[in-house]
This record gives structure tokens, sequence and C-alpha cells, in this order.
């Protein structure tokens, strides 16, 4: 097991960061700490680098209790937002700078640094200082000088938060292959779904302090646990149980909750069996799909996603009468709001 986090917690004050975790994961898997603001993501990640220490419970790295350990002791390779890189060093010397200060032989220490140059793509660029690169540039150095040592372990806390939407995004693609070639144990944390479901072979969903589930991206956007993975994960219509958009046989009390989300939403023009009215409010268009904002007969308003195509099949138009019925929907029972 690459990385076992066994009941740990962590207070601040009153403030329960960290509630009782427990977690286990793989040796060279690529896992994503997922969740809002003050879910205790960025705590927990600090935790098992060493930067912070657990109130109670303990940390296996490797096999090893490392709960008592120094950060220098546990050989982890971490990534910050703001890449941290020392802005009077060359690119070269950022990378070799761990090295050097564990007095590594001075020849290993330019072949390595050359290897990671290009393994980071960006031979070329040894000479160059921080401020002559781009973001993207400059987190993959931070990345670089995070491998030099060869760490047993890759943390990497909302390591493109900084970046602008398109260059995040290719370093998305960028990180899952440099993953598939060095396959070092690698955890990362983010609070954007979407890079969780690109990235991550495993996600760990957290909310106040807790994980509220574990699972490949499919399993937590197919079969999410809880409501909040549900309405987290992926956009979602969020409707009392006595609407009554369900078919009859489905048995829902009037105080649960029905999760339905917006592409799981046929439209038709005519009524049949188990559908629903509804009034089009808005027709947004949004490139490659269509949003259309609903207003049912109780005054709810949900969001239905269509394709192009299923767009130019019906002729919709603002303030029609027209028919929804859902593919499936996921009914959480009311016992949950209360937890």
């Amino acid at each position: 097991m690459g990385i076992q986090v066994e009941n740990v917690s962590k207070l601040y004050g009153n403030f329960r960061a960290v509630d009782d975790v427990s977690l286990e994961i793989k040796t060279g898997s690529l896992v994503a700490l997922l969740g809002p603001s003050g879910s205790g993501k960025s705590t927990l990640l600090r935790i098992i680098a060493g930067l912070e220490t657990p109130d109670t419970g303990q940390i296996w790295l490797v096999g090893d209790n490392a709960t008592h350990r120094s950060v220098q002791d546990r050989n982890i390779g971490f990534v910050f937002q703001h890449y941290a890189l020392f802005k009077h060093l060359t690119v070269r010397e950022n990378i070799a700078f761990a090295m050097e200060l564990r007095k590594h032989n001075k020849n290993r220490v330019r072949q390595r640094v050359e290897e990671l140059l290009e393994l980071v793509q960006l031979k070329g660029f040894g000479d160059r200082y921080p401020s002559q690169l781009s973001g993207g540039q400059r987190q993959r150095v931070a990345l670089a000088r995070a491998l030099a040592v060869q760490p047993r372990i890759l943390l990497l806390d909302e390591p493109f938060g900084a970046l602008d939407a398109k260059v995040r995004k290719d370093l998305r693609a960028w990180l899952r292959n440099l993953h598939s070639e060095v396959h070092v144990t690698t955890v990362f944390v983010t609070h954007d779904q979407e890079e969780a479901m690109e990235v991550a072979d495993e996600i760990v969903v957290m909310n106040q302090g807790r994980v509220e589930q574990v699972g490949s991206p499919a399993e937590i956007y197919d079969n999410p646990a809880t409501p909040f993975v549900m309405s987290f994960i992926g956009p979602v219509n969020v409707l009392r149980g006595d609407i009554g958009i369900l078919p009859s046989r489905d048995r829902v009390s009037p105080s649960d909750q029905v999760f339905l989300r917006p592409h799981d939403i046929n439209i038709e023009m005519d009524a049949s069996d188990n559908s629903t009215p509804a009034i089009v409010d808005r027709i947004i268009h949004l490139g490659w799909e269509i949003r259309v904002e609903l207003v049912l007969q109780s005054g709810e308003r949900i969001n239905a996603y269509l394709t192009r195509e299923q767009f130019r099949q019906l002729p919709l138009h603002e303030g029609q009468r027209v028919y929804i019925k859902p593919k499936q929907a996921k009914v959480f029972p009311a016992a949950y709001a209360l937890r």
C-alpha cells in the first residue's frame, strides 16, 4: 500500500478540519482529493506530507509508520499551487537544488537535471529564470524539482489553480501522461470536478472534514453514495419527492429528495405515460449543447441539456408547453438531509 491514513483528525481550536479520516491509496496510483473550500483536503495532504501533525491517528507511507517523522525523512515530493520557485536561480539550478542540498554526486545531479528537463518538455530552457517562463512552464519546473530526488510519493496542492483555463486543461493531459511514465504514487488536491474526473484513477470526495466516497470517476458519477456527492459531481436538479416527476411505481415519500441530472431528461412534444407537463422558460445555447430551463406545474425549476442534434429535432421556443420524462433518477431518503 502506498499511503494508509488511519483514523486521522486535526483540530484548529474548535474547528475540526479533518474528522476521523481513514483512507488507503494504492502504490503507483494517481488519486484526487476533491471537495469544496474548507472540506479538509489540503489539511489532509499536509498531514501526509508531514507539514501538519495529526491530533489523533496514524500515517503509513509504503508500509512504514511516518506519523512522527519529519518532512525530510518521508521522501516526499511536494508541489505548491504558486510554484515556490527560487527567483534568483535558473531553471536548471531550481531543479538541482534538493539534490545538491543532499550532497548528491555532481555528475549525477547534472545527468538527472537533463533527464527531467526532457521529461517535463523544457529542454533548452535550463538557463532561463522563472520570470522568463509562462505559468504553465513554471509549474512544470516545480514538478521536475519535486521529482529530482526520486520521491516515493508525490503530493500536489491545487497544482493548476493559479493558471488560466486553457493552460490548466493542457497541463491536466500532460500530468496524466507524466504519471504514466514515472509511476510514482501521486495525490493531488483540487476543487475542480472536471479536473479530478479527467486526471485521476480514483477520487476521494471530501466534505466538512470527512470522506464522503472513494471510487473511480465512473463510480463516483454513476453511483454517488450521498446527496452531497451527487450534487458536487456534475450538474443536477434537486426536487422534492412530492413533485411527482417519477413513475408512480417508484416509491418516493414527500420528504425524499429526487436528484435528476440534466442529461437524463427527455423533452417530448406530446403527453405520454409517466410524462410531466412543463413550460419552456429559457433556451441557452452553450456551443456544443443547449440548456433548456423549464418550469413545472408546482413552480419548481429544472434544467435539461440537449445535444445540438436533439435540439434541431424539437421545435422548442420560450413559453411553449412540453412534457418531460426522466431516463433515470436517484432518490435519497429524507434522513440524509439531517446528517
